[in-house]
């Protein structure tokens, strides 16, 4: 029991040093540009940066592949990504791997994938590789490399445009159409004569056709009340017509025409009524 006690502390730091060390890490690690120009091939290490910096032109592709390990045994980690950032602004983005199960990787990007925010950089931007699954094992998270951005100098500079925004905007003028005017004075008034021409031709087909101004006493006298309101309520009409034409809307002209138009219905129902009645007595 001594020796067991003398020898139980060492056990323990050795368990934990050993759970200590389960990690997620990488080996057989490339990376290349396939450019027009010189060729660009590098391998990548775990312990730290590329000692050169990966060159990026408009027209070339970085490609990069991996073999990931957990505790050095080939694995396919849950989550794997390259994430580029800027060292001035912090900004940042990330290219997800495509990685199979005996944990071989693989990844490219060019210019296009980019954001603008980064291309612009003033400094190289900083590679991370990010590695990690479920479990105890700790995730990788190491600076790999560093990539300079080489814009082609024969096209513009790409330019970042800042996105909408749903915020307060200032204040709107509305501007509405100017009301309706009416028409030329001298249509108007060529319509007025035309209307007044016709009057002399409406009395004498009247006359011609037998009409009978001697009922008209007769008529008042047995209906005074309807024939008056009937009468007036068709001069109103008209009268509502022509402010409606001059002046009036049509909020103004509706309910107005609606009371004539009741009055006129009513008063000419009984109207109507007495002129049957003198017709029925065969009095024409």
């Amino acid at each position: 029991m001594r020796f067991f006690h003398s020898i139980a502390p060492y056990l323990l730091l050795a368990c934990a040093g050993t759970a200590q060390a389960a990690s997620w890490s990488f080996d057989e690690a490339t990376i290349s540009v396939n450019s027009r120009g010189a060729a660009f091939k590098e391998k990548l290490a775990a312990s730290g940066p590329l000692g050169k910096v990966v060159p990026l032109g408009a027209s070339d592709t970085v490609k990069i592949t991996l073999r990931a390990r957990e505790d050095g045994k080939a694995k396919r980690p849950h989550q794997a990504f390259l994430l580029l950032h800027d060292q001035d602004t912090r900004l940042e983005t990330t290219f997800p791997l495509l990685v199979k199960d005996d944990g071989k990787g693989k990844v490219d990007f060019t210019q296009k994938d980019i954001p603008v925010q980064l291309l612009t950089s003033s400094k190289p931007l900083q590679a991370t590789l990010l590695l990690a699954s479920f479990g105890a094992s700790k995730g990788f998270s190491n600076h790999v490399f560093n990539i300079e951005i080489k814009l082609d100098a024969t096209t513009p500079s790409p330019r970042y445009d800042k996105p909408l925004r749903y915020e307060k905007l200032g204040e709107i003028n509305h501007i509405f159409k100017a009301d309706p005017k009416s028409g030329p004075k001298i249509v108007s008034l060529f319509f007025v004569f035309a209307v007044l021409a016709s009057l002399p031709i409406l009395l004498g087909m009247w006359a011609y056709l037998g009409a009978n101004l001697s009922h008209l006493g007769k008529a008042t006298a047995a209906a005074p009340i309807s024939h008056t309101l009937f009468f007036s309520s068709v001069l109103a009409m008209e009268s509502i017509f022509f402010f409606y034409y001059y002046s009036w809307n049509l909020f103004q002209t509706i309910p107005a025409a609606g009371v004539v138009g009741v009055v006129a219905f009513l008063s000419g129902s009984k109207a109507l009524s007495e002129v049957q009645s003198r017709r029925v007595s065969n009095e024409r």
